[in-house]
């Protein structure tokens, strides 16, 4: 922000687009129409479903949707409502009431898809070639990747409706113990993104005090997040022992439709490439601060000539929206609605989730952004990383509720695309040398953030999910995992001390879900061989880019990157996605040698 922007002149969203309040009377109508219809529904199809021709699926599954998207409707108002303000006890209890409440309605429609995966091959694939069932082929292929998986329709029910009492009651007192924490520094409390806002902050004290107090502050709560991580990494266990899934990522590779071999040739690729890309860089960065090694807390300083530019909310959507334009004015005017229909929320304010997402919430509808806007650099970026999350969900809509969901895998690829694109439009107005090395740098950091640190807490709930097996991990030996993986991916350069130990226990996507971190690395290399083909001067390469957005989930990986001569199965493809980190290095090494 600048001196003069306060929170209070930053959007908030408006939330009445998809239901005036907690009390309003449509979120009933909703959740009493879906009721009635999800008991029809049962009363229909139980047990018909292998019967039934073509034409009569195809409405079965219309019907399915119909019933499932109003009741995501209804929940997507409660998650963004509970984010807005994670503190306010009142939005805990309607969230928690209302996922109990669609978690029973829920339960009546449950036969549809265990029903579904025990259709014979031979009658499904007759079914799938009448035009009802066929429109909605490619759910169908993707409910029944799982059917190795599936356990009795009783074993299923249980398991659904213990939920709410399970992990998702444990992740909501992970997220509420977060949003209450204060950190002091310099006698202020801070809350969690405030604090983590300050690591990046141009003052050397002010991001030690900040590092020094969240790892105070984690410490004293370990034991709670180490019980929390404990219980749901076993209760992972028992679900994939069941589902007989041969390792802890496995399920999450099934549900990204994307083979294990390929998530290993990713992660060996990364590991094997920490030290040309974050060692041989925090050693770079180290020089510019006249050190031979940074302390954690200067891991994201900005350089020392940098003047910590603030940039207003205006500036920041000006830049987004200018250098989507100059890519695709469709997609600018998609990005446009977001600030144009108070479709954003940025102000930063106690109680609200210290994060930032993209909620698709529903096809009827449209997606909703969550970021704390600062006003630094890193903030227009992500600004332009969840516009192109929100740009990719309201093109995939028209997929409808069972098939605009994109797989992790490939979730990220518009995001970090507008990422690339905003980047790129600073970079090419910049002619100051000094303020081009200090774009460079922060891409790369931004670039390493996504990959060689994601990939290290990919290791991290790795040797965690592991460990488990052989019974409840101490919150030493937690943190000591943690040592591990961050010394092995950050390299020499880098200072940890006995404070950082206890960092792991903030990271939300641990709790949240398992094994979702690689997935910003996949993406980042791709959206990097991709960018590459881009700026080589694909023909057509925006009305693919587009259509590509807009298959949703219909399409995996593989047939997703074809028209663009691009395999994630092959080696070389994440070869060439890094090689873009390790060139904008080879640039900054360059510039200290008087190269540029």
């Amino acid at each position: 922000m600048t001196n003069t922007e306060t929170p209070k002149s930053l959007p908030d969203w408006d939330l009445s687009h998809l239901y005036a309040d907690a009390g309003a009377p449509e979120l009933e109508d909703d959740l009493q129409w879906a009721a009635e219809r999800s008991k029809a529904f049962r009363d229909a199809y139980e047990g018909r479903l292998a019967e039934l021709d073509g034409e009569t699926l195809g409405k079965a599954i219309g019907e399915y949707e119909q019933i499932a998207e109003r009741l995501h409707k209804a929940m997507s108002f409660a998650q963004l409502l509970f984010a807005g303000d994670v503190e306010n006890p009142e939005n805990g209890r309607f969230y928690q009431t209302l996922a109990e409440r669609i978690t029973v309605i829920s339960t009546e429609t449950l036969f549809f898809t265990l029903e579904l995966n025990r259709i014979d091959d031979a009658v499904l694939a007759a079914q799938l070639k009448e035009t009802g069932a066929a429109n909605y082929a490619p759910w169908v292929r993707d409910v029944r990747v799982f059917r190795p998986h599936q356990l009795s329709d009783e074993a299923e029910k249980l398991l659904h409706e213990k939920s709410v009492t399970g992990r998702a009651a444990w992740t909501r007192l992970f997220d509420e113990t977060m949003a209450s924490l204060r950190f002091d520094v310099d006698g202020k409390e801070l809350s969690l993104s405030e604090t983590l806002n300050l690591l990046s902050d141009k003052d050397g004290s002010a991001r030690e005090k900040a590092a020094k107090a969240l790892g105070a502050v984690l410490t004293e709560n370990l034991r709670l997040f180490g019980l929390i991580t404990n219980t749901l990494a076993k209760d992972k266990e028992i679900e994939d022992e069941w589902r007989n899934f041969e390792r802890p990522v496995s399920s999450r590779n099934l549900g990204n439709f994307v083979e294990d071999e390929v998530v290993e040739a990713l992660v060996g690729s990364v590991r094997d490439a920490y030290p040309n890309l974050a060692h041989r860089y925090y050693g770079l960065k180290a020089k510019w601060f006249g050190a031979d090694k940074l302390d954690y807390w200067d891991r994201n300083a900005p350089l020392p000539e940098d003047s910590d530019r603030r940039y207003s909310w205006d500036e920041a959507r000006d830049l987004v929206l200018e250098a989507y334009g100059a890519f695709d004015s469709n997609i600018a005017a998609i990005a446009k609605r977001f600030f144009d229909e108070r479709w954003i929320d940025a102000a930063p304010r106690a109680g609200k989730d210290s994060g930032a997402f993209a909620h698709p919430t529903v096809p009827s509808a449209h997606p909703y952004i969550l970021l704390n806007f600062h006003g630094k650099a890193r903030d227009v970026m992500t600004l332009a990383h969840e516009l192109g999350h929100g740009v990719h969900q309201v093109l995939a809509a028209g997929q409808g509720a069972l098939m605009s969901d994109t797989p992790l895998t490939l979730a990220e690829t518009a995001s970090v695309f507008g990422e690339m694109l905003t980047f790129r439009a600073l970079l090419k107005a910049e002619t100051e040398p000094a303020r081009k090395r200090i774009l460079i740098a922060g891409k790369v950091e931004d670039m390493l953030n996504t990959v060689v640190r994601q990939i290290a807490f990919h290791e991290f709930e790795r040797r965690v999910h592991d460990e488990r097996k052989s019974g409840e991990m101490s919150t030493d030996r937690l943190s000591e995992i943690w040592m591990d993986v961050q010394t092995e991916s950050l390299g020499p350069a880098l200072r940890l001390d006995d404070n950082y130990r206890s960092f792991w226990a903030y990271i939300p996507h641990f709790i949240h879900s398992p094994f979702y971190v690689y997935a910003y690395a996949f993406g980042d290399c791709l959206v990097n061989s991709l960018y590459d083909v881009f700026a080589q001067g694909h023909s057509g390469f925006q009305a693919k880019y587009t259509e590509m957005l807009s298959a949703g989930g219909t399409m995996w990986h593989k047939e997703i990157l074809a028209p663009f001569g691009l395999n994630a199965a092959d080696p070389a493809f994440w070869g060439r996605g890094l090689s873009m980190v390790s060139g904008f290095i080879d640039e900054l090494e360059g510039m200290e040698t008087g190269g540029s």
